[in-house]
């Protein structure tokens, strides 16, 4: 059994007392559907200065701790989900995951997978911000930083650091019989994570995509550092970072649906996740912390690669339906995506609940009021990005 130590003692312990505020309703819920009183006809207003995004090493010690007692303070609020839609979701934090579970099979293999991912990180972002008090830098993973140098160097990361940080991986657990065939390369773990800031996490929904609740059962992780070295690595960004337009960009990055072809959001997913673990699981893998900072990476490569030329900041395109990617001599089910597909986040939506907004609306993150501290070349180098 892990022993937290002093310090950790002491970090838990101001999360819990700051934890009773957030149960008393200190913060603010404004109800979605506006732009904190703005006139701009833009979905996410007036931007009144730009938020920097930073690498988790980058915060403070006061922005890491006022992050991990915010997120958790979203798992303890109320959700807005009704019981009658989805009875498994309990907290605000649900109302997230259940919409991924909910569109997991249209969000994902599809045009619009980074759009739709960019606008749901953001999503995360703004609740903590208006709903948990949080005024810091919303944290990414800068994955060359951990990964491709054994197993020692990725479970040291700060990351995982189980004080101040996402608490590290799960005991190792064998595979059922009826999943080794979908064992994922290299994996460590799968039992639940006890340390860090999310030790005594429930997931209420899943596993897959059962929204009952009865499947609630602890974080879990099965982390694979060989799989994170070896779809994370500065060659494998370098790889996507060349792609000549949109269409090749998302393909490089969604990967298929093996292992073997899997791309930088798989990597991340299947390297902290594993088999067994809660970030392994397509459905509902936001309901691990730590799907937030990947993905705001995944968005920081995105990002570096509008930038790269003018000709990218507005490209998109790619299949509107499940791997419906154009194959020579054959005929697509379902018509290309578009920009004026909507993105729609269901009762977790900060814009208007089950509306959203379009893609349009999220190719230009400064148009939603963030950017990042750096950015990627195009040989995957970070440079500073001055705001």
């Amino acid at each position: 059994m892990a022993v937290m130590s002093v310090a950790g003692r002491r970090i838990m312990y101001l999360v819990t007392l700051l934890l009773v505020l957030c149960s008393t309703g200190v913060f603010s819920v404004p109800t979605p559907g506006g732009s904190g009183g703005s006139t701009s006809t833009k979905p996410f207003g007036t931007c009144k200065s730009i938020q920097k995004r930073k690498e988790w090493r980058s915060l403070s010690w006061t922005e890491k701790f006022q992050f991990l007692y915010a997120m958790n303070c979203i798992l303890s609020k109320p959700g807005r989900t009704p019981a009658s839609i989805y009875a498994g979701a309990k907290t605000r934090y649900d109302d997230l995951v259940a919409t991924h579970i909910n569109q997991t099979f249209e969000v994902h293999y599809v045009g619009h997978f980074l759009p739709f991912h960019r606008y749901y990180t953001w999503t995360m972002e703004k609740m903590l911000r208006q709903e948990a008090g949080y005024t810091g830098a919303f944290p990414y993973w800068d994955w060359h930083k951990d990964v491709g140098q054994g197993n020692a160097k990725f479970f040291a990361s700060p990351i995982w650091d189980a004080n101040l940080g996402f608490g590290g991986n799960g005991a190792y657990l064998p595979v059922p019989a009826e999943q080794a065939a979908f064992a994922v390369p290299g994996r460590t773990g799968g039992g639940c994570v006890t340390t860090g800031a999310f030790k005594n996490m429930v997931v209420n929904l899943g596993p897959g995509n059962d929204f009952s609740g009865n499947g609630a059962r602890c974080l879990s992780r099965d982390m694979s550092p060989y799989f994170s070295g070896r779809y994370l690595s500065k060659n494998q960004t370098k790889v996507t970072l060349a792609a000549k337009n949109f269409y090749e960009f998302d393909v490089i990055v969604e990967g298929g649906p093996s292992f073997e072809a899997s791309g930088i959001h798989g990597g991340g997913h299947y390297g902290i996740g594993g088999t067994l673990g809660t970030m392994g699981d397509l459905y509902v893998s936001p309901g691990d912390p730590a799907f937030w900072i990947h993905h705001s990476n995944l968005d920081r490569v995105w990002w570096s690669w509008q930038k790269l030329k003018a000709a990218n900041m507005q490209d998109f395109g790619g299949p509107s339906c499940l791997m419906d990617y154009y194959k020579p001599g054959e005929t697509q089910k379902c018509a290309n995506a578009t920009t004026e597909m909507p993105l729609n986040l269901g009762y977790a939506d900060m814009i208007k609940a089950n509306v959203g907004v379009k893609v349009k609306d999220v190719m230009n993150i400064r148009e939603m009021c963030y950017d990042y501290d750096f950015l990627l070349d195009i040989n995957g180098n970070d440079y500073p990005n001055p705001l």
